[in-house]
Parts: structure tokens; sequence; C-alpha cells
């Protein structure tokens, strides 16, 4: 940390941290819970209702179902975050949509459509791929160790 963000706070900077502070609206942390705890369940019933299309109406057996329902869930985002919807959506139910594959494609979609204006490549593809680089570097970072430890703890299998 640089030297000058370890500095002490001044008498006025926290007499303003104890101005902002009291005049803070509360947050209903429990009513936030709820509505991500229902937003979240509500995706993964959606999901649960395209893998089971797939392996009912489709023929896939359960294993082969999960990589095209991931793909309809990320495309379904995508859609909605292009139509402007999936961010209302979002600021209602919070982390009941950030998290699932759904927030990925969404903060994908939404880096996409921002950088547009700056072309295809140096655009859409150089900011929308500053969130899964990350994302994707410590994927493959974390599955290598995963093999690795698998093959050392079960090795001939």
């Amino acid at each position: 940390m640089p030297k000058a963000q370890l500095k002490k706070a001044t008498p006025v900077m926290q007499a303003y941290q104890a101005f902002a502070s009291a005049r803070e609206p509360a947050r209903p942390m429990a009513r936030n819970l709820a509505i991500a705890f229902v937003a979240g369940g509500l995706v993964c019933v959606l999901g649960q209702a395209v893998s089971d299309f797939f392996v009912h109406v489709c023929g896939f057996s359960r294993k082969d179902a999960g990589n095209p329902t991931v793909a309809v869930l990320i495309a379904l985002t995508c859609l909605l975050t292009g139509l402007g919807v999936f961010d209302k959506i979002a600021r209602f139910t919070g982390a009941g949509t950030a998290i699932p594959v759904t927030g990925f494609a969404n903060a994908m979609a939404s880096a996409a459509l921002e950088s547009r204006s700056e072309g295809w490549v140096l655009g859409v593809g150089a900011n929308m791929f500053k969130l899964a680089g990350a994302v994707i570097v410590w994927g493959v970072v974390a599955a290598f160790f995963i093999g690795l430890l698998h093959t050392l703890i079960a090795p001939g299998r």
C-alpha cells in the first residue's frame, strides 16, 4: 500500500465519517437475503427445467444434458442483458442472479456492450475478456492443482 493511504484519518475526516454514518439508511438485510435466496432458487429451477427438457424431449443422458443447459442459461442471460432486462432483474434480486453462471454471463455481455463502439477486436474482444481472463486463469490454475492432488492421492486410477 502507498504511504499516502497509510496515513491516519484527520479529525475533520473522522467527523465527516461519523456524520455520514449517522445519516446512512439502514439496509433491510433479512429482506435482501430472502430475495436473493428465492431468486437464486428460481435460477436453479429454470436450469433444472432446461436440463429436464434436454433429457426427456431431446433424449440426452443426465450427464450429457449439463453442457447444453449451461449454454442455454448463458444465451438467455446474454439476450436479457442486451435487451436491458437483466440489469433490472439483478437490481431487485441482488446476489440471487449475480452468483450463478447467469451473473458471469451478464458481466461478459455488459462489458461487450459497453465497448462495442471501439470495434470488435480492441473493443468487444479486449474488454469482454478483462473479466473472463482472470476467471479462466484462476480456473486453469485451480484445475491444475486439483488434478495434481488427485494424481498424488489416487495414483493408478
